[in-house]
């Protein structure tokens, strides 16, 4: 199936919505963040008569408001003013994208401080002790690429910013150095863009004798159901990759597949379907997870509607994550307090088998120090306050901690969060120089 991508992605904007304004902005955005989008979203998934307000579109194409207008207006003119130009112009507005969502608090062998790339350089990344995740060096692109992706660096090309990776034979042993893994998360980009005989080279390691009674959950991330639905139907190794995810089930692991889906739209055409159908055949378990970024779920219906729906199709809902603070930030991130409410807000409206969705967490945020759900708002005696937990930490001591931050209406995400008392350090060690944190006092005046 072709995909879209540069000067035809901007064509294909013109043509679809009669509007040559969004196909220019498009293309100057175009020279900042990556964008790729494949037949499958253009054909059955947008509603161009409703672009640029509809949410498939917001979820894949350039948008002139995902840039600062002055870095917008930089880019723009730069294009008539020669390659040298445009280039450190680009690169300029890329360092203020901040393109790395936050340190790594595990240095790189040189010295030299490393930011969200995999722990040991060789394309791996452990999450806590475990859970491994893998980065396979083939699977770094996706089928379209979600304008929100945190990880946007790693498409434009741009080797620095493009995470370490390796083959098979680093990640066995990396799993025989350390025993304690037990779930291996093959990650991206997206998995299943590769070939399966490429994919089998990393999954086959796993179901080996010597890891039987080690090895319990193998897991794969992808939004190939949502944007690619074809490769698990018609592609030439659809059957072998089906043939292979029997493998791991027969095997006795649990073969979980994440999927990636942002709107409840993905799940309607009859393509995902038959996909979904096929892998719930091969024993599979199936989760679903996303963000809640605006313009695209910012909804409580929505979220309500994605979840009645998978679980009918045999989704169990898994998480909804806080947007990364990285990229276009400023154009999808909502604040903390949004997000909580949208989560609880769907919750109160799933009922029956769709019950199951209650068992999802959220709103979750991704840290340095692992994940954290944010419970709800305490209601303390000097003030309102975030409630928050780790769930998963590299440091196993901190799972389960309960932490409170000061209520901020407008923070987006942990590195935004307060301590509210000393002890709660050990779970929010920094004190960003906001006014919340110069006068914590408001705290509790801006949340009555």
């Amino acid at each position: 199936m072709s995909v879209y991508t540069g000067r035809r992605l901007a064509r294909l904007i013109a043509d679809r919505t009669g509007r040559p304004d969004l196909a220019h902005d498009a293309e100057v955005v175009g020279h900042v963040l990556p964008f790729k989008v494949s037949a499958h979203v253009t054909d059955q998934l947008i509603d161009w008569s409703r672009a640029p307000d509809d949410p498939l579109y917001r979820l894949v194409m350039p948008h002139r408001d995902m840039l600062a207008s002055a870095d917008f207006a930089a880019v723009e003119a730069a294009r008539d003013a020669g390659e040298q130009r445009l280039r450190l112009t680009v690169s300029g507005v890329r360092d203020r994208l901040d393109p790395h969502p936050h340190p790594n608090p595990y240095p790189h062998p040189s010295g030299r401080p490393r930011r969200d790339t995999p722990e040991d350089g060789q394309g791996f990344q452990q999450e806590d002790a475990e859970t491994l995740l893998v980065f396979p060096r083939q699977g770094q692109t996706c089928h379209s690429y979600c304008a929100y992706c945190f990880r946007w660096p790693q498409f434009t090309g741009e080797t620095a910013t493009r995470p370490p990776v390796s083959g098979p034979e680093a990640m066995t042993a990396h799993l025989d150095r350390h025993p304690e893994i037990t779930d291996v998360l093959l990650t991206g980009g997206d998995p299943l863009v590769m070939r399966t005989e490429l994919l089998d080279a990393y999954v086959a390691p796993l179901l080996a004798e010597e890891r039987r009674d080690r090895i319990r959950t193998v897991s794969i991330g992808t939004k190939a159901v949502s944007f690619s639905p074809e490769r698990f139907l018609t592609a030439p190794d659809a059957d072998d990759l089906l043939r292979l995810f029997e493998r791991v089930v027969a095997s006795g692991r649990r073969l979980a597949l994440t999927l990636h889906v942002s709107h409840p739209r993905e799940l309607h055409p009859e393509p995902a379907r038959h996909a979904l159908r096929r892998l719930r055949d091969t024993g599979a378990v199936l989760r679903s997870q996303a963000p809640v970024v605006r313009h695209v779920n910012d909804d409580p219906d929505v979220w309500a509607r994605m979840w009645q729906e998978g679980v009918e199709l045999g989704i169990v809902p898994c998480s909804m994550f806080v947007e990364r603070d990285a990229g276009p930030r400023r154009y999808f991130g909502l604040p903390l307090s949004r997000a909580l409410t949208v989560y609880a807000d769907a919750l109160r409206q799933v009922s029956g088998p769709a019950g199951a969705a209650r068992a999802s967490r959220g709103p979750v945020m991704s840290t340095e120090l692992g994940t954290i759900a944010i419970e709800g708002i305490a209601h303390l005696p000097d003030g309102p306050a975030f409630a928050l937990r780790v769930l998963r930490a590299r440091d196993p001591a901190l799972v389960g901690t309960l932490a409170h931050a000061r209520y901020d209406p407008v923070a987006q995400g942990w590195s935004d969060l307060v301590p509210y008392a000393p002890h709660d350090r050990r779970v929010i060690p920094h004190e960003p120089l906001t006014l919340s944190a110069l006068l914590p006092g408001l705290g509790g005046v801006w949340g009555d």
